[in-house]
């Protein structure tokens, strides 16, 4: 397993990171300022500058602050979103967390680091169970059915890694999820009848939280916006002070890190959520397909 290292996360560039450096970096451009501006506001160099735009370096709210300054901004509400972004990027960079020791994680260790900290996370799925609501077998039937490893401990490891993440869900300060399934990923036979069985169980379980609300979206709902793709809108601090969005495909990792996209993929989750069963009708669904397994 790998090591951690103590700058680890400090010199690469990460979601939030990336999302204040554009932020920072279209205000300077609407002022027609150079990063030599900026370095001088800062007493630091142009490189400094540049890493901070391109979400390599953490920043400090000093610098935030003269930046904002500088850039004639003075709304305290875009300031201390600012401030509460660079604050959220700081604790995610520091953050030496268990997932770092599952190399097997690969792509969604930006991803799992996020959802460690992150308040409150809304996610439409069209044809799998969502992973923090998965059995053990059910997590091992997607990894053999994905052909993504031909070692069986490295199977082993991402269950491991998967039924870790979902100690987020309970505990003191418990992770507030927002889950939507398509009907046709709870009548998807992974992995078999027994492991579906045991699949939809604990999802009749997990719905009883209080801090987990879960929707079916039926067959009989027709054309709906969620047909495109799946994704899962990740928030953090207060509803709508600070959402990203990820959405995986067969072949990357995709991050939308904008307002604009976050507020067009929340209005979407919303859309989807209204066309979903309510959660008492969901669980009588989930409970009837269980019983016809």
């Amino acid at each position: 397993m790998a090591g951690n290292s103590p700058d680890r996360g400090r010199t690469v560039s990460t979601v939030l990171g990336r999302r204040l450096g554009g932020d920072l970096l279209r205000m300077r451009e609407a002022c027609a300022l150079r990063q030599a501006h900026a370095a001088d506001a800062l007493t630091a160099s142009v490189a400094k500058v540049a890493k901070i735009e391109r979400g390599l370096v953490p920043i400090r709210d000093p610098d935030i602050r003269a930046l904002c300054h500088l850039y004639g901004e003075s709304d305290e509400a875009i300031i201390d979103r600012l401030l509460a972004l660079a604050k959220t990027d700081r604790e995610r960079r520091k953050a030496s967390g268990w997932w770092n020791q599952y190399p097997g994680l690969q792509s969604m260790v930006e991803y799992v680091a996020l959802e460690d900290i992150a308040t409150t996370l809304r996610t439409w799925q069209a044809s799998i169970v969502p992973g923090l609501l998965q059995t053990p077998d059910y997590a091992r039937a997607l990894a053999v059915g994905n052909g993504s490893w031909d070692d069986p401990d490295e199977i082993e490891l991402f269950v491991e890694a998967r039924m870790t993440r979902q100690t987020r869900l309970s505990g003191d300060h418990p992770l507030e999820l927002r889950a939507v399934v398509h009907e046709g990923a709870l009548r998807q036979l992974v992995g078999g009848r027994e492991v579906m069985r045991e699949q939809l169980s604990k999802l009749l379980s997990v719905a009883r939280q209080p801090n987990v609300k879960l929707q079916v979206m039926p067959y009989n709902a027709g054309a709906h916006p969620g047909m495109t793709s799946a994704f899962t809108i990740v928030s953090f601090a207060e509803p709508g002070a600070l959402d990203v969005v990820h959405m995986d495909t067969t072949s990357t990792t995709l991050w939308l890190e904008s307002d604009t996209d976050a507020q067009r993929h929340v209005a979407l989750f919303d859309r989807i959520s209204r066309l979903g069963l309510a959660q008492q009708t969901s669980v009588r669904l989930i409970n009837d397909i269980r019983r016809e397994l």
